[in-house]
């Protein structure tokens, strides 16, 4: 990360730029806290293009057809670099809130005063920081001493984030008083209560405690939200929220909107998935002489699979594909990403296998052939995943796959529309596991089941009128859902005491469709896990899929799910209670795993649709 295109802050992983850190978030170091700036500010030169039709596609259908590219974050291509290197390049940040409180003095003033000055270490990342220069406090401190982002910012639903507004909250109102301000903390407990800020100018003003800037009187003490993106550099023409304080480093600041699909295997040649591979540095090539005179040194660099390949096939693939693209653009309409992969998996077809993806189908565990079809161990897989948009105060993944954009405001990566957006790849291994669907459609026209249908919709409907949503909108997950996602979580939960990844590092792709839906039936799981690095995972997890061992771990993940240490009040859980969740029974203790494992927020779980529990025992699937 780099600071104003002068200092670089910071270095964080091409996965955290679109989970954790991504475009529009804030990065708290040590010392700093930054904001990362819109794609307008990126330098593009120094990063890679990732090839994925299909996610290319589905980014198309989101944000337009002027998206040419899926791009890895600009990195440097070798440490060291030499003189060449640029020194610029890496994702672009800037100092926010820029709001600034003096250690020592308690002085609170805005980074635009001039007061504060950045000091930095090129040597060592972690001690950048701003300084209060000439700082007036205690003389026994003979450094200057440093100063830390103002800890309270403000945002609204419409994705805005802006500095909280100091000066206006303090006078109460609109003033011509630019203080100073002082930042004073009484107590150690950090509450709102114990803290207070006071304009040192305005003699006759008292202290306000910045607990009035919460809860319900906050609604009346604060100015209306000024419309601004600091990601953009830019404010929106008008906003009609008004602006809600929040800490620094709270959890609802930022929620990326990520889209994510498995590469699959094309039937097509092996050169032409290499040309395709490579299509980033191929594209350009204007002559079958340019590429033979480029083909000399086909073995010396990241193009060496082609090396063993006459120049003439290559170049007829080249010509066969710049064709193609040139075709015009095909009518915008939605795309399901999960269908072609359930496609993939169910017929389990290892004449498909190749040196990134490579299936094993077994037969399913003795005692659950009743359940389950067929198992298929994915011994190689690799995801793609691109960052398109985010949200603040409302998770986008909250809500069903098929609401309506205008439901939720999704904020923009660039001023103008992208022209790429920041992808990665990831490579390893994962357990799928079809169910009978003979067995789940009986278990789905029992009446008790048609009665928990009702009431889940009912519930649904109800948790979205409460975030002004329109329940009509918005499809809500099948009854088979709910088992699929139950399972899975249960599975996690189990896998990650044997196979060597802890529950963070596993993740899940539900694939659920009733058998009136397009595509459908579906009722798969897929838990998997993958990393960055070229060679993938190491095969912990895949072992877990051998019939005699899956049996074990799923039995023994049922029976952990048949009583949960927070019974009897877990069982007993409803989702139209006022606590504002959306699963019945689960909980930390029995099925709820890491935001980054689940694919719905922890939402739409419920044990009781596996096996019998304390307060239910009519609706298990599991026998």
């Amino acid at each position: 990360m780099r600071e104003n295109n002068k200092y670089k802050v910071g270095n964080i992983r091409p996965s955290q730029l679109l989970f954790t850190y991504g475009i529009g978030a804030i990065a708290e170091l040590p010392q700093l806290s930054v904001l990362v700036m819109g794609l307008d500010q990126w330098l593009i030169d120094d990063s890679h293009v990732l090839y994925e039709p299909r996610l290319l596609a589905a980014v198309k259908n989101r944000l337009g057809n002027q998206v040419t590219s899926l791009r890895r974050p600009p990195i440097v291509a070798s440490e060291g670099g030499g003189e060449n290197v640029n020194p610029f390049v890496g994702v672009p940040v800037a100092p926010f809130p820029s709001w600034m409180v003096c250690s020592r003095c308690r002085l609170l003033a805005p980074l635009e005063s001039g007061l504060f000055k950045i000091k930095s270490n090129p040597f060592r990342l972690n001690d950048i920081c701003y300084v209060h220069a000439n700082c007036q406090g205690s003389p026994k401190y003979k450094r200057e001493p440093a100063a830390i982002p103002a800890r309270f910012l403000v945002a609204c639903s419409q994705g805005h984030l802006d500095d909280f507004p100091w000066l206006y909250f303090v006078h109460r109102g609109n003033s011509e008083c630019t203080g100073p301000l002082k930042f004073e903390e009484y107590g150690s407990s950090g509450s709102t209560t114990e803290i207070s800020v006071k304009c040192t100018k305005c003699a006759d003003l008292s202290p306000r405690i910045l607990s009035d800037a919460f809860g319900e009187s906050g609604k009346t003490h604060m100015p209306r939200c000024r419309a601004r993106n600091p990601h953009l550099n830019d404010f929106d023409e008008k906003c009609s929220e008004q602006m809600s304080t929040m800490l620094l480093g709270a959890s609802n600041s930022w929620f990326p909107l990520t889209l994510s699909v498995l590469s699959l295997p094309e039937n097509s040649s092996e050169l032409e998935q290499l040309v395709k591979q490579f299509w980033s540095d191929l594209s350009e090539i204007s002559s079958i002489e340019e590429l033979k005179s480029m083909s000399r040194i086909f073995a010396k660099s990241d193009l060496k699979p082609l090396a063993k390949y006459p120049t003439e096939e290559i170049w007829q693939i080249i010509l066969n594909k710049k064709d193609n693209s040139q075709q015009p653009e095909l009518e915008q309409k939605k795309i399901d990403l999960k269908s072609p992969e359930w496609e993939v998996f169910s017929q389990a077809n290892v004449n498909l296998n190749n040196e990134n993806f490579r299936l094993r189908p077994v037969e399913p565990p003795a005692g659950f052939t009743k359940y389950f079809s067929q198992i298929v161990l994915v011994e190689k897989l690799r995801e793609f995943m691109s960052l398109v948009g985010f949200s603040r105060i409302q998770s986008s993944g909250d809500f069903g796959d098929e609401i309506e954009s205008e439901e939720i405001t999704i904020v923009p990566l660039s001023s103008n529309p992208p022209q790429w957006v920041p992808s990665c790849e990831t490579r390893g291994e994962g357990i799928f596991i079809q169910f009978n669907e003979s067995t789940i459609q009986a278990w789905e026209d029992s009446q008790d089941l048609r009665n928990k249908a009702s009431k889940v919709k009912l519930a649904y409907g109800d948790w979205l009128s409460r975030r002004n949503l329109n329940p009509n909108k918005s499809l809500t997950p099948s009854m088979r859902y709910l088992l699929l996602h139950s399972l899975s979580h249960a599975l996690i939960r189990q896998f990650s005491i044997a196979c060597g990844y802890s529950s963070a590092s596993l993740r899940e792709r539900i694939y659920s469709k009733k058998p009136d839906q397009e595509g459908g039936p579906q009722a798969g799981i897929l838990i998997y896990t993958a990393a960055s690095d070229s060679e993938g995972t190491m095969g912990g997890l895949v072992s877990l899929g051998e019939p005699t061992t899956l049996g074990y771990h799923i039995s023994q993940a049922l029976e952990q799910v048949k009583l949960c240490a927070s019974d009897p009040l877990c069982a007993e859980h409803d989702a139209n209670s006022q606590d504002g969740s959306l699963h019945w029974a689960a909980c930390h203790s029995c099925l709820f795993t890491p935001e980054t494992s689940c694919e719905k927020g922890n939402k739409f779980l419920d044990r009781s649709l596996l096996v019998k529990t304390l307060a239910n025992s009519d609706l298990a699937f599991f026998e």
